[in-house]
This record gives C-alpha cells, sequence and structure tokens, in this order.
C-alpha cells in the first residue's frame, strides 16, 4: 500500500503547506535525498500555535505540537515532491523543543512527531533523531523539526 493510501486509510488530511517564513527553500533535493526545511506547528485556523513547554504549555500539548508538525511536514514534502509515495524512508530527524530550564522530556514531546511518521510510513518512517531543548524558537513556537528522507529511485 502506498504512502498516500495509508494516509486516506488512518483518516488523516494534510493541512495546507505553509509557505517559507524566510529566504530558504522548503525542500532541497540531491541525488535521491530531501532536506526539509524546519517545519513548525500551524493550528487549523492556519495560525502559529505558541508557548514554551513546561511552564506556558504542558508536556502533553508539546507532543500534540509535534504531530502537528509532522502533518505540516508531510505535506511540505508532498507539495515540493507531488506525491509521498516518492519517500522510500526517514533517514535524520532533529527535533528542538522550545521549553523552560527545568524540562527534561524532549525525547517524549518529539515522540508526538515519530510516532506520527511511524504511523504513516510504517518502521521506514523510524529515523535516527536528536531531540533538544532550546531557550525559544522563532515566534515561541513550542517545537520545530527538521528532517533527511531518502527517495525511491
Amino acid at each position: 500500500m502506498g504512502v498516500e493510501s495509508r494516509l486516506e486509510e488512518l483518516g488523516i488530511t494534510l493541512p495546507a503547506p505553509p509557505p517559507p517564513g524566510g529566504v530558504y527553500t522548503p525542500v532541497v533535493v540531491v541525488d535521491r535525498m530531501a532536506y526539509v526545511s524546519g517545519q513548525v506547528p500551524y493550528g487549523p485556523d492556519g495560525k502559529l500555535l505558541s508557548g514554551r513547554v513546561g511552564s506556558e504549555i504542558t508536556e502533553e500539548e508539546g507532543v500534540a505540537a509535534a504531530r502537528v508538525v509532522a502533518l505540516t511536514m508531510l505535506a511540505t514534502i508532498k507539495a515540493s515532491l507531488g506525491s509521498l509515495d516518492r519517500v522510500k524512508r526517514v533517514v535524520k530527524v532533529f527535533g528542538m523543543v522550545n521549553c523552560s530550564p527545568d524540562f527534561q522530556h524532549h525525547p517524549q514531546v518529539m515522540n508526538g512527531f515519530s510516532n506520527t511518521m511511524v504511523e504513516v510510513f510504517g518502521e521506514a518512517g523510524k529515523a535516527a533523531r536528536s531531540a533538544v531543548g532550546m531557550g525559544s524558537l522563532p515566534f515561541n513556537v513550542p517545537v520545530e523539526v527538521e528532517a533527511i528522507v531518502e527517495l525511491h529511485e
């Protein structure tokens, strides 16, 4: 089953991909690798989600924001490549969590992103990953994630 069919089976509707927020390209393809710029969470109203995890929003809200980032990233990849069926596997994920200095559950927040990728791509969605805490992120978003994906030949 293709990824596009899997999304339909799961009842997942992707959001509209956001326009670049600066002077960069959302996805750059080199050979069979696609490098995806940092993605941030947009709510259903098109507005950015905001808040520092551990002080302004809960860990659970951070996990939910990370899932939103995953869906936004899928929409961005699809818009750039034409189809998610071109993705062979998710190779590397770098997740940044905007959090209070004492917050220590960065991996748990990033599981919201990673679990979504595994839900959509199966084992091919399980990537090497970093999950780090940040003192701030643009527009006070709770999570930003960049990724590298391998494409089918």
